[in-house]
């Protein structure tokens, strides 16, 4: 079987190390929060394009290029983490979804965002230090 075969496959996921797998499901928890909002009346999000992108970065970290993969999975949440804490200090509506528990589904998908995008920068900081000295395939 070949390595493109392999890397494609649910085996190829189960080789993945433990940052690399936190990072793809936090990307993913965060993606899936985002679309809770959006279900739930939110209007921070005009479009579903943040979700796709956290997806596409998803996927990118489980089946995509070893080099790439840990900078995907470290870059992308911590840009859009920077971007909703920037957000939240100027407008406030972000810390309003994620503190009103009259709205359950804004605040859980809030909730499953924040702790999403944590996951992924962790993950993916622990794919980028993990590469330091290890050849071949990092993830």
């Amino acid at each position: 079987m070949s390595s493109q075969s392999n890397a494609l496959s649910v085996e190829g996921v189960r080789g993945l190390s433990t940052p690399a797998k936190l990072s793809a499901a936090g990307l993913v928890l965060a993606a899936a929060g985002m679309f809770v909002q959006i279900a739930a009346g939110s209007t921070l999000y005009p479009s579903i394009a943040g979700p796709i992108v956290l997806i596409v970065a998803a996927i990118l970290v489980a089946f995509g290029p070893a080099r790439a993969a840990p900078w995907v999975g470290f870059v992308v949440p911590l840009v859009l983490g920077v971007g909703a804490i920037a957000a939240a200090f100027m407008t406030g509506d972000f810390v309003d979804q994620l503190t009103d528990v009259g709205k359950p589904g804004l605040l859980a998908g809030s909730v499953m965002q924040v702790v999403g995008l944590i996951t992924a920068v962790a993950g993916g900081l622990g794919m980028v230090m993990g590469r330091r000295g290890t050849p071949g395939r990092a993830r």
